[in-house]
């Protein structure tokens, strides 16, 4: 089988960030039921891949691989080929890994259920210290961590995974974003809201609802929920997006406008994405490290 896969971009000339997913979606809703095949995956169309896009596309063929299937990525472009093998992405589908002389990425990684130490130790030396990131005060870049680490413990405790977490990341200096996801392959945020509050949402809604304040799905003793009050509250104000995907729903902040829109195939899990504006030159702190006049 093979399947012909199209650029995978997110707000990248003149395409909307949802498009890329909806790729990913399509090509997920194509291979699902395959079962020992061979499945050729050709990337001669691919002319651009946004590297932090590598979690979701890597959920999807950790997937097809569990099936299992045998998967080929093939006719891959030379500049996509060189960003895929500096993240080690390609290194799990028989390419290799080279140097990131460009110190530009954040490693593609697969995390068991079990591996939240890892996982931790992963964004504190690939992604909360790194240099394009807006200065933050210590006791910021703690919740900043602990928020990030609680994406992490939401899809260990509520997705139901068994397949792990998936995690990427980029710099782009030119367009002065630093991109940062993580992808799991678990219920999804509908079948959690409805489990929670019987209440039938469309995906849309359910994230919607899952990501206003005071409702989470978690239970009492069990911590968890998307993590995303002080990630919401920091990217607002420093101008960089949030993006989720959960079944056949996308949602998107910029700033203080909210979009959403339906995929055209569900996405067989949850993804969340984090684009932080490093043009910002702002520092952040936490209101109880200032004056009480002061917040950020």
């Amino acid at each position: 089988m093979r399947y012909s896969l199209p650029e995978i971009d997110l707000d990248w000339e003149g395409r909307e960030g949802w498009e890329g997913f909806d790729a990913l979606a399509r090509l997920h809703a194509q291979t699902r039921d395959c079962c020992f095949q061979d499945i050729e995956i050709d990337m001669a169309e691919t002319q651009w891949f946004q590297a932090d896009m590598c979690a979701a596309f890597g959920a999807i063929l950790y997937h097809l691989g569990n099936n299992p299937n045998t998967v080929h990525l093939m006719n891959i472009d030379e500049k996509v080929e060189d960003i895929l093998s500096r993240n080690g992405f390609l290194s799990h589908y028989g390419g290799k890994k080279i140097p990131d002389s460009r110190g530009t990425t954040i490693s593609y990684q697969r995390f068991d259920v079990e591996d939240g130490r890892h996982f931790s130790g992963y964004i504190e030396s690939e992604f909360i210290h790194r240099p394009e990131i807006p200065a933050m005060s210590p006791g910021l870049v703690k919740k900043f961590h602990q928020s990030i680490f609680e994406i992490f413990n939401n899809a260990v405790l509520h997705s139901g995974t068994v397949s792990g977490i998936f995690s990427c990341g980029q710099f782009f200096p030119k367009q002065e974003k630093l991109n940062f996801t993580v992808a799991d392959l678990g219920v999804g945020i509908p079948r959690n809201v409805k489990d929670y509050t019987g209440r039938h949402l469309s995906s849309v809604d359910a994230i919607i609802w899952a990501t206003q304040d005071n409702n989470t799905t978690k239970r009492a003793g069990v911590s968890g929920g998307l993590g995303l009050k002080l990630l919401g509250e920091f990217i607002e104000l420093n101008g960089g997006c949030i993006r989720i995907v959960s079944d056949d729903g996308y949602w998107e902040k910029k700033k203080n406008d909210i979009f959403t829109t339906k995929l055209s195939h569900p996405f067989p899990g949850t993804v969340v994405g984090m684009e932080i504006n490093t043009a910002d030159t702002s520092s952040y702190g936490l209101a109880s490290e200032v004056s009480a006049d002061d917040i950020f």
